[in-house]
């Protein structure tokens, strides 16, 4: 079991897209309209990849893709203000419930660390997950999402 940062493990990159896409996006029926999306997010990641608030780790077994978390400069439309960001941590379904989140978690947060960051700020709909992890309540945003901070 490693993680890797996505930028030298460039044949994720695919995968990991097309799971955040399904995970977080609306879904779309016309395949060409999807490989178009998929694709332009993958051209968006490269060009992030030397962003210092920018960072996706994948969690990796065998060269198996286990899951996957990122810091992002800016997440969503509301709290522009706020950066960086904690986000999109998943673990596919087949693995959770195996403690993978929790590596994936230590992991970005050590980097944030090693890239100075102070402070992380997320947004979910979870309730009482974040908080294992040392994530601390700010508000309600107005899309419902709960917003933290993280301390590093």
């Amino acid at each position: 079991m490693n993680i890797y940062n996505l930028k030298e493990k460039n044949a994720f990159l695919r995968e990991v897209v097309i799971l955040e896409y399904k995970e977080w996006e609306k879904k779309i029926n016309n395949k060409v309209e999807f490989e178009e999306k998929i694709n332009r997010k993958m051209e968006k990641i490269k060009a992030m990849f030397d962003n210092p608030h920018f960072c996706k780790l994948v969690l990796v077994d065998n060269e198996e893709l286990i899951g996957f978390i990122s810091i992002f400069p800016s997440d969503g439309e509301e709290r522009q203000d706020l950066s960086p960001w904690y986000a999109t941590m998943y673990v596919k379904k087949e693995y959770r419930g195996n403690g993978y989140s929790k590596i994936l978690n230590d992991a970005i947060l050590q980097e944030a660390r090693k890239r100075k960051i102070k402070k992380l700020y997320l947004k979910t709909d979870l309730e009482n997950y974040y908080e294992k992890f040392g994530a601390k309540y700010i508000e309600k945003l107005k899309n419902g999402e709960k917003l933290y901070y993280i301390d590093l």
